[in-house]
């Protein structure tokens, strides 16, 4: 793993918006699209942070709209998705 400071500090930002859905969970004002919109937040970062995780420091650098949506999705194929 090359990205190590990177995945630390994208999977400390999913843990906080993780404890944020907690506390908004105890608000009835709180709704389901929020908690979409929150947990897609928190996967985000958890993706990113595997798919990051041997790319360069120069990739990362000059990355394109186009990776940055590749590394925020669930890598499929190599996290096995459970059934």
């Amino acid at each position: 793993m090359i990205q190590r400071e990177i995945i630390l500090e994208n999977i400390a930002e999913a843990r906080q918006q993780l404890e944020a859905i907690e506390k908004s969970m105890l608000d009835a004002q709180y709704e389901e699209c929020e908690l979409r919109l929150d947990l897609e937040h928190a996967y985000h970062h958890i993706n990113y942070a595997w798919n990051i995780r041997n790319e360069s420091d120069a990739a990362l650098v000059r990355h394109s709209d186009e990776d940055f949506v590749k590394w925020s999705k669930y890598p499929v194929g190599e996290i096995r998705e459970y059934e």
